[in-house]
């Protein structure tokens, strides 16, 4: 996925071996740890022929092997880490890094003092940039109408479609829905509105999935329901959104202390996913969609934690470490 994403945008790019260390077989971390000595030894190769002032990482087990290669070529590291708690890859890592960039204030409990800094999370800047009645008026949308967008990834959220699936009718008789599916669900879930009253089928718009348009649908939403991610937090923080996170359960701790910060900062409201097929979804949508009130101060609260500068901040701490030859180097990042 990096690959295409990277050379589509005409820069280059290296592929080292990396793999996990926690929750294999014994045999798997073995097989895993040869890989990271393999990617370390590849790293350190490109480093020597690279030539760069600094180092970007933004963690994870594929990081490893650049930042070791870094730290033994003496070249400065800085981790962005996006999610609230950092995992075990950048715990680790953090030790041979200069800095951390972290996204929320929370985040520098983990770390020694002076060690991180809050940049924020960076987004594209047309979330900044797109007024709530011109993303409607785009999509064809009301001013007058409650928006509900709900999305779970690329590939969706099974569990999060099932439940809005359930309480399809319901939903609708109180606002209009735009439901990002994901490829596994779509096809189901387009029966389901085929098979709705046609005033309900109007307000029920599913896709597989949003590009360009996804400014627009988080821009005119009054409230998303959607998973924790790290990209989630910085993206409902840029336009303002009141959430219902449902954490991945699969995802270690990471998601759920994603989710405790919008929670903690009143930006959004935390239902289990084992509680999705009791109705707590519905219950917490319902409840949210009917008070203006409160939608508009957790837009607000979600607004306070925006950092429009979160990019620059990064580059502007990573270009302090790279120092005086910063432009004639270059930056690897990975």
């Amino acid at each position: 996925m990096e690959r295409a994403i990277v050379t589509r945008e005409g820069l280059p790019f290296a592929a080292v071996s990396a793999g996990g260390l926690r929750g294999f077989a014994p045999w798997r971390i073995l097989g895993n740890g040869l890989k990271l000595a393999k990617g370390t030894f590849q790293s350190w190769r490109i480093i020597r022929s690279f030539r760069p002032d600094a180092v970007l990482a933004t963690g994870g087990y594929v990081s490893a092997p650049t930042v070791f290669a870094a730290w033994l070529s003496r070249v400065p590291v800085l981790i962005y880490l996006p999610d609230v708690e950092p995992g075990l890859a950048v715990k680790a890592l953090s030790r041979f890094a200069e800095r951390v960039a972290v996204s929320l204030e929370p985040s520098l409990a983990y770390f020694p003092p002076g060690k991180a800094v809050v940049t924020g999370y960076p987004v594209r800047p047309e979330l900044y940039q797109r007024e709530r009645t011109v993303a409607r008026d785009r999509l064809g949308l009301s001013d007058g109408d409650r928006v509900v967008l709900v999305f779970g990834g690329s590939r969706g959220a099974g569990s999060i479609n099932r439940a809005v699936g359930a309480c399809l009718e319901r939903l609708l008789e109180q606002c209009t829905v735009i439901h990002i599916a994901g490829r596994n669900d779509i096809e189901w879930l387009r029966e389901r509105r085929d098979g709705l009253p046609p005033m309900l089928r109007e307000r029920y718009r599913v896709y597989e999935y949003l590009y360009e348009e996804m400014v627009d649908a988080l821009a005119a939403a009054d409230l998303a329901v959607a998973r924790a991610g790290a990209a989630t937090m910085g993206e409902f923080a840029a336009v303002g959104l009141p959430s219902v996170l449902v954490p991945y359960p699969h995802a270690g701790r990471h998601q759920e202390a994603n989710a405790d910060a919008l929670v903690a900062a009143g930006a959004a409201v935390k239902v289990r996913d084992e509680d999705l097929p009791s109705g707590a979804l519905e219950i917490e949508v319902l409840r949210l969609i009917r008070d203006e009130e409160r939608l508009r101060r957790m837009s607000e609260k979600a607004r306070k934690l925006a950092q429009p500068n979160a990019a620059r901040n990064i580059g502007s701490h990573l270009l302090a470490l790279a120092g005086e030859n910063a432009c004639g180097g270059g930056v690897w990042s990975s």
